[in-house]
Protein backbone atom coordinates (compact mmCIF):
# COMPACT_ATOMS: atom_id res chain seq x y z
CA UNK A 1 0.00 0.00 0.00
CA UNK A 2 2.98 2.32 0.47
CA UNK A 3 3.47 2.47 -3.30
CA UNK A 4 -0.18 3.38 -3.83
CA UNK A 5 0.01 6.17 -1.24
CA UNK A 6 3.18 7.53 -2.81
CA UNK A 7 1.69 7.44 -6.32
CA UNK A 8 -1.54 9.17 -5.32
CA UNK A 9 0.40 11.75 -3.31
CA UNK A 10 2.58 12.59 -6.29
CA UNK A 11 -0.43 12.92 -8.59
CA UNK A 12 -2.36 15.06 -6.09
CA UNK A 13 0.57 17.37 -5.41
CA UNK A 14 1.36 17.67 -9.11
CA UNK A 15 -2.20 18.62 -10.01
CA UNK A 16 -2.68 21.04 -7.11
CA UNK A 17 0.74 22.68 -7.15
CA UNK A 18 0.65 22.49 -10.94
CA UNK A 19 -1.56 25.59 -10.95
CA UNK A 20 1.63 27.64 -10.64
CA UNK A 21 3.50 26.15 -13.63
CA UNK A 22 0.27 26.26 -15.64
CA UNK A 23 0.26 30.00 -15.13
CA UNK A 24 3.92 30.25 -16.11
CA UNK A 25 3.31 28.12 -19.19
CA UNK A 26 0.40 30.37 -20.17
CA UNK A 27 2.76 33.36 -20.01
CA UNK A 28 5.41 31.53 -22.07
CA UNK A 29 2.72 30.72 -24.61
CA UNK A 30 2.22 34.42 -25.26
CA UNK A 31 5.66 34.41 -26.88
CA UNK A 32 6.10 30.81 -28.08
CA UNK A 33 3.31 28.26 -28.26
CA UNK A 34 5.73 25.55 -29.35
CA UNK A 35 8.06 26.14 -26.39
CA UNK A 36 5.11 26.06 -23.99
CA UNK A 37 4.00 22.66 -25.28
CA UNK A 38 7.51 21.19 -25.24
CA UNK A 39 8.09 22.30 -21.65
CA UNK A 40 4.73 20.82 -20.62
CA UNK A 41 5.69 17.49 -22.21
CA UNK A 42 9.03 17.39 -20.36
CA UNK A 43 7.31 18.18 -17.06
CA UNK A 44 4.74 15.42 -17.50
CA UNK A 45 7.38 12.92 -18.61
CA UNK A 46 9.41 13.70 -15.48
CA UNK A 47 6.35 13.20 -13.25
CA UNK A 48 5.49 9.91 -14.95
CA UNK A 49 9.04 8.62 -14.57
CA UNK A 50 8.86 9.46 -10.88
CA UNK A 51 5.60 7.53 -10.50
CA UNK A 52 7.07 4.53 -12.31
CA UNK A 53 10.07 4.66 -9.96
CA UNK A 54 8.00 4.89 -6.77
CA UNK A 55 5.83 2.04 -8.11
CA UNK A 56 8.85 -0.21 -8.48
CA UNK A 57 8.42 -0.49 -12.24
CA UNK A 58 11.47 -1.48 -14.26
CA UNK A 59 10.83 -0.41 -17.84
CA UNK A 60 12.45 -2.33 -20.67
CA UNK A 61 12.14 -0.67 -24.08
CA UNK A 62 12.81 -2.20 -27.48
CA UNK A 63 12.70 -0.67 -30.94
CA UNK A 64 12.49 3.01 -29.95
CA UNK A 65 15.08 3.77 -32.61
CA UNK A 66 12.48 2.72 -35.21
CA UNK A 67 10.28 5.74 -34.49
CA UNK A 68 10.68 8.26 -37.36
CA UNK A 69 12.00 11.63 -36.27
CA UNK A 70 11.17 13.61 -39.39
CA UNK A 71 7.40 13.20 -39.25
CA UNK A 72 4.49 12.83 -36.87
CA UNK A 73 3.31 9.25 -36.37
CA UNK A 74 0.23 7.40 -35.21
CA UNK A 75 1.23 5.19 -32.31
CA UNK A 76 -1.14 2.21 -32.10
CA UNK A 77 -0.92 0.09 -28.95
CA UNK A 78 -2.76 -2.50 -26.93
CA UNK A 79 -4.34 -1.34 -23.67
CA UNK A 80 -4.17 -3.27 -20.40
CA UNK A 81 -3.74 -0.64 -17.71
CA UNK A 82 -3.65 3.06 -16.88
CA UNK A 83 0.09 2.49 -16.51
CA UNK A 84 0.22 2.08 -20.31
CA UNK A 85 -0.10 5.85 -20.58
CA UNK A 86 2.67 6.48 -18.06
CA UNK A 87 5.10 4.18 -19.82
CA UNK A 88 4.12 5.36 -23.30
CA UNK A 89 4.49 9.05 -22.58
CA UNK A 90 8.03 8.61 -21.25
CA UNK A 91 9.15 7.18 -24.60
CA UNK A 92 7.43 9.27 -27.30
CA UNK A 93 9.56 11.36 -29.63
CA UNK A 94 8.34 14.92 -29.93
CA UNK A 95 4.92 16.27 -29.09
CA UNK A 96 2.21 13.63 -28.84
CA UNK A 97 -1.40 13.57 -27.71
CA UNK A 98 -3.15 10.47 -26.38
CA UNK A 99 -6.73 9.69 -27.36
CA UNK A 100 -8.69 9.46 -24.11
CA UNK A 101 -12.28 8.83 -23.10
CA UNK A 102 -14.31 12.01 -22.94
CA UNK A 103 -14.95 11.69 -19.18
CA UNK A 104 -11.34 12.72 -18.55
CA UNK A 105 -12.16 16.15 -19.92
CA UNK A 106 -14.15 16.85 -16.76
CA UNK A 107 -11.31 16.15 -14.30
CA UNK A 108 -10.09 19.47 -12.83
CA UNK A 109 -6.46 20.44 -13.57
CA UNK A 110 -5.76 17.09 -15.25
CA UNK A 111 -7.70 18.17 -18.33
CA UNK A 112 -5.62 21.38 -18.46
CA UNK A 113 -2.42 19.34 -18.78
CA UNK A 114 -4.04 16.98 -21.28
CA UNK A 115 -5.06 19.91 -23.47
CA UNK A 116 -1.51 21.26 -23.29
CA UNK A 117 -0.26 17.90 -24.56
CA UNK A 118 -2.69 17.83 -27.49
CA UNK A 119 -4.75 14.98 -26.03
CA UNK A 120 -8.00 14.18 -27.83
CA UNK A 121 -11.23 13.30 -26.05
CA UNK A 122 -13.40 10.62 -27.62
CA UNK A 123 -17.04 9.80 -26.89
CA UNK A 124 -17.51 6.30 -28.27
CA UNK A 125 -21.27 6.52 -27.75
CA UNK A 126 -21.56 9.56 -30.00
CA UNK A 127 -20.72 8.76 -33.63
CA UNK A 128 -20.68 12.39 -34.70
CA UNK A 129 -18.33 13.41 -31.90
CA UNK A 130 -16.10 10.43 -32.68
CA UNK A 131 -15.82 11.55 -36.31
CA UNK A 132 -14.96 15.09 -35.20
CA UNK A 133 -12.20 13.68 -32.98
CA UNK A 134 -10.77 11.66 -35.88
CA UNK A 135 -10.78 14.78 -38.07
CA UNK A 136 -9.08 16.78 -35.32
CA UNK A 137 -6.49 14.04 -34.88
CA UNK A 138 -5.88 14.01 -38.63
CA UNK A 139 -5.19 17.75 -38.64
CA UNK A 140 -2.95 17.35 -35.63
CA UNK A 141 -0.89 14.72 -37.45
CA UNK A 142 -0.67 16.93 -40.55
CA UNK A 143 0.65 19.72 -38.33
CA UNK A 144 3.45 17.54 -36.98
CA UNK A 145 1.97 16.41 -33.66
CA UNK A 146 1.86 12.65 -33.13
CA UNK A 147 -1.20 10.82 -31.80
CA UNK A 148 -1.33 7.70 -29.59
CA UNK A 149 -4.44 5.56 -29.80
CA UNK A 150 -5.55 2.26 -28.28
CA UNK A 151 -7.95 0.73 -30.85
CA UNK A 152 -9.36 -1.83 -28.40
CA UNK A 153 -11.49 0.99 -27.06
CA UNK A 154 -11.13 -0.10 -23.44
CA UNK A 155 -8.68 -1.85 -21.15
CA UNK A 156 -8.24 -5.57 -21.68
CA UNK A 157 -9.08 -6.90 -18.22
CA UNK A 158 -8.18 -10.52 -19.02
CA UNK A 159 -4.91 -10.44 -20.98
CA UNK A 160 -4.02 -13.86 -19.62
CA UNK A 161 -6.91 -15.23 -21.71
CA UNK A 162 -6.77 -12.94 -24.77
CA UNK A 163 -3.63 -10.90 -25.58
CA UNK A 164 -5.66 -8.13 -27.23
CA UNK A 165 -9.30 -7.31 -27.81
CA UNK A 166 -10.59 -6.68 -31.32
CA UNK A 167 -9.30 -3.41 -32.80
CA UNK A 168 -11.74 -0.76 -34.04
CA UNK A 169 -10.98 -0.42 -37.76
CA UNK A 170 -11.85 3.28 -37.95
CA UNK A 171 -9.19 4.18 -35.42
CA UNK A 172 -6.41 4.04 -38.03
CA UNK A 173 -8.15 6.39 -40.47
CA UNK A 174 -6.19 9.31 -39.03
CA UNK A 175 -2.89 7.90 -40.30
CA UNK A 176 -4.36 7.11 -43.71
CA UNK A 177 -5.86 10.57 -44.19
CA UNK A 178 -2.83 12.42 -42.82
CA UNK A 179 -0.42 10.20 -44.80
CA UNK A 180 1.78 9.50 -41.77
CA UNK A 181 3.28 6.17 -40.66
CA UNK A 182 1.69 3.85 -38.13
CA UNK A 183 3.98 2.67 -35.35
CA UNK A 184 2.68 -0.53 -33.66
CA UNK A 185 3.41 -0.66 -29.92
CA UNK A 186 3.17 -3.71 -27.65
CA UNK A 187 2.90 -3.16 -23.90
CA UNK A 188 3.02 -5.99 -21.38
CA UNK A 189 3.45 -6.12 -17.61
CA UNK A 190 1.28 -3.11 -16.77
CA UNK A 191 -1.73 -5.28 -15.95
CA UNK A 192 0.34 -7.17 -13.38
CA UNK A 193 1.56 -3.90 -11.84
CA UNK A 194 -1.85 -2.31 -11.32
CA UNK A 195 -5.08 -3.94 -12.48
CA UNK A 196 -4.39 -7.47 -11.30
CA UNK A 197 -4.42 -6.55 -7.59
CA UNK A 198 -6.05 -3.12 -7.71
CA UNK A 199 -5.98 -0.92 -5.66
CA UNK A 200 -2.51 -2.16 -4.67
CA UNK A 201 0.52 -1.56 -6.87
CA UNK A 202 2.96 -4.40 -7.37
CA UNK A 203 6.50 -3.78 -8.55
CA UNK A 204 7.51 -5.57 -11.73
CA UNK A 205 8.96 -5.40 -15.22
CA UNK A 206 7.07 -3.63 -18.00
CA UNK A 207 8.01 -4.34 -21.60
CA UNK A 208 7.40 -1.67 -24.21
CA UNK A 209 8.24 -2.62 -27.78
CA UNK A 210 7.95 -0.43 -30.87
CA UNK A 211 7.43 -2.28 -34.12
CA UNK A 212 8.43 -1.35 -37.66
CA UNK A 213 6.52 1.71 -38.91
CA UNK A 214 4.38 1.33 -42.03
CA UNK A 215 2.17 3.46 -44.24
CA UNK A 216 -1.38 2.26 -44.79
CA UNK A 217 -1.10 3.34 -48.44
CA UNK A 218 1.64 0.71 -48.89
CA UNK A 219 -0.66 -2.15 -47.88
CA UNK A 220 -2.46 -4.25 -50.47
CA UNK A 221 -6.11 -3.49 -51.11
CA UNK A 222 -7.57 -6.19 -48.84
CA UNK A 223 -5.17 -5.53 -45.96
CA UNK A 224 -5.84 -1.81 -46.21
CA UNK A 225 -9.53 -2.48 -45.54
CA UNK A 226 -8.58 -4.32 -42.36
CA UNK A 227 -5.65 -2.21 -41.20
CA UNK A 228 -6.78 -2.55 -37.59
CA UNK A 229 -6.69 -6.35 -37.71
CA UNK A 230 -3.33 -6.21 -39.49
CA UNK A 231 -1.84 -3.99 -36.79
CA UNK A 232 -3.35 -6.15 -34.06
CA UNK A 233 -1.65 -9.20 -35.53
CA UNK A 234 1.71 -7.39 -35.44
CA UNK A 235 1.20 -6.36 -31.81
CA UNK A 236 0.10 -9.87 -30.80
CA UNK A 237 3.31 -11.19 -32.31
CA UNK A 238 5.39 -8.79 -30.20
CA UNK A 239 3.38 -9.58 -27.06
CA UNK A 240 4.01 -13.31 -27.54
CA UNK A 241 7.71 -12.70 -26.96
CA UNK A 242 7.05 -11.57 -23.38
CA UNK A 243 4.23 -13.91 -22.40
Amino acid sequence: MIRVILDYTIVALYLILGIIPLGILWFIGLFSESLKRRIALKMVQTAFRLILWTSGVKLKVEGREKIPEDTAVLYVSNHRSYFDILTGYTQVKGLCGFVSKIQMQKVPFLSNWMNLLYCLFLDRDDMRQSMETILKGTEQLKNGVSVWICPEGTRNKHPEETPTLEFKEGSLKMAEKAKVPVVPVAISGTWEVWERQHPRVKKGIVYLEFGDPFYISDLDKDTKKHAGAYTREIINGMLAKHS
